[in-house]
């Protein structure tokens, strides 16, 4: 684990370009860095000059990558500092690289809306074998007629729809995820997730 981690932030200069390799897909793109410093002689910001990084993601990041990121934008990279030297007609060059672990958007020049993706391996989303009873068996009761929110006075318009915690079969989703309970309304525990 002598690997060298860095966060850069800087700007997309190139298009994502990603393609599919034995060991899975790869995006490629290079990085602009651009230092800016406040000049105190004539009072004003000044640019430094800029570093080019070659950055590379791997599989999931890498296809996410490919559909979020475009030419100019803003953004937040972490990962892996690789440096290699190459010769190339006869003249010896240096390349600087990151294997990307993370990247986000730098939400300082603007906003962003983030969009959970649907796994195609549907081995990424299941429980184990022994949790799967018990997943739906707690589906089926939150879904059951007696755990129903009734019209009388508990809803504020007389919705007669479950109201209850979402049972989630993705680990990574959380209960903010789900759809909300409204005011007055009376929650039903659906069971541990």
């Amino acid at each position: 684990m002598n690997d060298t981690v860095v966060t850069l932030v800087g700007n997309a200069a190139t298009g994502v370009e990603y393609r599919e390799t034995p060991t899975g897909g790869v995006a490629r793109f290079r990085f602009a860095v651009t230092p800016r410093r406040w000049d105190r002689r004539n009072s004003v910001w000044t640019d430094g000059s800029t570093s080019f990084y070659t950055v590379c993601a791997w599989r999931n990041l890498g296809a996410n990558l490919t559909a979020s990121v475009n030419v100019g934008d803003p953004l937040v990279v972490h990962g892996k500092l690789r440096v290699r030297d190459e010769a190339k007609d006869g003249q010896r060059r240096t390349f600087v690289d990151i294997d990307a672990v993370s990247i986000g958007h730098d939400l300082t020049w603007g906003t962003s809306a983030f969009k959970r993706v649907a796994r195609a391996n549907p081995a990424l989303t299941e429980r184990p074998a022994d949790a799967s009873a018990a997943t739906s068996a707690a589906n089926s009761a939150a879904a059951s007629p007696a755990n129903a929110v009734s019209g009388s006075g508990a809803g504020t318009d007389g919705d007669t729809r479950s109201v209850g915690k979402p049972v989630h079969t993705q680990p990574w989703l959380s209960e903010q995820d789900g759809p909300t309970t409204r005011a007055g309304a009376v929650a039903v525990s659906a069971g541990p997730l």
